[in-house]
């Protein structure tokens, strides 16, 4: 085990003596300097992890020294060492780097602990910094991956927000285009990230709960309100809080977001404290607010102080050129996952992912490859497993239509759609898509979702999206 390097500069020979000594035993490697001029030498040649530093050397002042090495090494450890050890030269030691501060006379016991302790310090700040970082690469298991013009931008933006601590930010994307992660980035880059993120979907929370979920509630509240709660603001103290899917929002609940944003305070249920937010708030959702506006469905002056800071991400379909580095992250990050060893796939069904429009975004594209890694024993994927839907894109002159097999005999792909001449949206099709559905089924929502290829959760927010019973 290699030894931690510790420097003692002290003027006076029989204290330098004892500490290098006492040091030595310890099982420490020690140099020794006994004025400025020696413990700069020493310090460039002997380069220590800790300093055992005097305060008033011959030629030199100790707390000059303390912040011209520290500003050479941040990762130095300093204990000062003084004959007159008062409050206000202690408190400037601390403030200019010296992590311990210690009088003369002193005992050498108490010093070789006070030094095992900064070293013991040292070393668990190390291992939280590396667990820390562990754990994000855990956390967010899709990072954010691409190298199109309008991903660098996402970037940049991302890392503006981050740096300049706004307090609200607005993320505006498709499903499964990461919204969530692009939030959680802005989170761990900032200020912040000691502190908690909390994230909240707006659209999954009953109406009659969000407020309660949102801002806590005082003890007698309600009938089953025994004692106080936290609210997802309370817990965030200090961090971020995520409001996923705000567009589905009750208008109620917005007016109260907005009073949050503006005053910077809140009651819980049935409170009448109020309560500071310490937050930076960050919504997203993947509906068009100002339509939302326009129908007046959404508050139009919660709209524009949420968008101080907007980021907007393109859906997949827009950035082909990012499926090749989103693969390959994906395929290393399922191998440590599955503890498998794929080490790539075929040109061809590199193609079908390029060819494929992604309605599911990268969302869908993660899914698609786990699935495939999955099913093939291979180390290099190829187009056997993947979905009928992304291997065999129907051509209808020059737009690309889905294939299904679904009803169809012998699995061969039987669609007759024609595209208007005045165009239509995808918003449009999907809508009229769960109809034939809800109809073929009779309202089964189950049978309806299976047919689309969905869940039955997407299914009715779907519905719910669409106005359809």
């Amino acid at each position: 085990m290699q030894q931690e390097r510790i420097l003692v500069v002290d003027d006076e020979k029989l204290i330098n003596w004892a500490l290098v000594e006492m040091l030595e035993a310890a099982g420490y490697s020690v140099a020794s300097a006994a004025d400025g001029r020696q413990a700069r030498e020493q310090f460039q040649l002997f380069q220590p992890e800790m300093i055992l530093l005097d305060i008033s050397l011959p030629d030199a002042n100790g707390m000059d020294l303390l912040q011209e090495f520290k500003e050479a090494d941040e990762n130095l450890l300093v204990m000062m060492i003084t004959a007159n050890a008062d409050l206000d030269s202690t408190v400037k030691s601390l403030k200019r780097g010296a992590d311990e501060y210690i009088g003369k006379p002193f005992n050498l016991d108490v010093v070789e602990h006070r030094v095992a302790q900064i070293f013991e310090k040292k070393q668990l700040k190390q291992q939280t910094d590396s667990a820390k970082r562990i754990l994000r690469r855990h956390c967010d298991f899709d990072q954010l991956i691409g190298s199109s013009e309008k991903m660098i931008d996402v970037f940049k933006m991302t890392k503006v927000c981050a740096e300049s601590d706004c307090k609200t930010i607005l993320i505006l994307g498709e499903s499964g285009t990461g919204k969530e992660l692009v939030a959680r980035a802005i989170h761990n880059h900032s200020v912040r990230s000691d502190a908690p993120f909390v994230d909240v979907n707006c659209a999954a929370i009953p109406e009659n709960l969000l407020e309660n979920e949102l801002f806590g509630h005082e003890k007698g509240a309600f009938t089953d309100a025994t004692q106080r709660e936290q609210g997802i603001f309370e817990c965030a103290d200090g961090g971020t809080v995520f409001l996923d899917e705000i567009g589905d929002m009750p208008l109620v609940m917005q007016t109260k977001i907005l009073k949050i944003i503006e005053t910077r305070r809140y009651r819980r249920v049935g409170g009448r404290e109020n309560l500071e937010a310490n937050v930076r708030i960050i919504t997203a959702t993947n509906q068009d607010l100002l339509k939302l506006v326009e129908d007046g469905l959404f508050r139009g002056d919660l709209y524009y102080r949420l968008n101080v800071m907007c980021i907007y991400l393109p859906p997949l379909r827009e950035r082909i050129d990012c499926i090749q580095s989103l693969v390959d992250y994906f395929i290393s990050r399922l191998n440590s996952e599955y503890g498998k060893r794929v080490s790539g796939m075929d040109s061809e069904t590199m193609a079908c992912l390029k060819r494929y429009n992604w309605p599911g975004n990268v969302r869908e594209l993660r899914n698609t490859i786990e699935r495939m890694m999955m099913l093939d024993p291979s180390s290099v994927l190829t187009t056997q497993f993947l979905p009928p839907e992304i291997k065999h894109p129907v051509q209808h002159g020059d737009k690309k239509i889905l294939a299904s097999n679904l009803d169809t005999p012998n699995g061969v792909p039987q669609l007759d759609i024609n595209l208007p001449r005045e165009g239509i949206t995808l918003e449009e099709v999907e809508k009229v898509l769960i109809q034939q559905a809800l109809e073929r089924y009779n309202g089964n929502q189950t049978k309806a979702a299976n047919c689309l290829g969905m869940s039955r959760d997407t299914m009715r927010y779907r519905m719910k999206k669409f106005d359809l019973s």
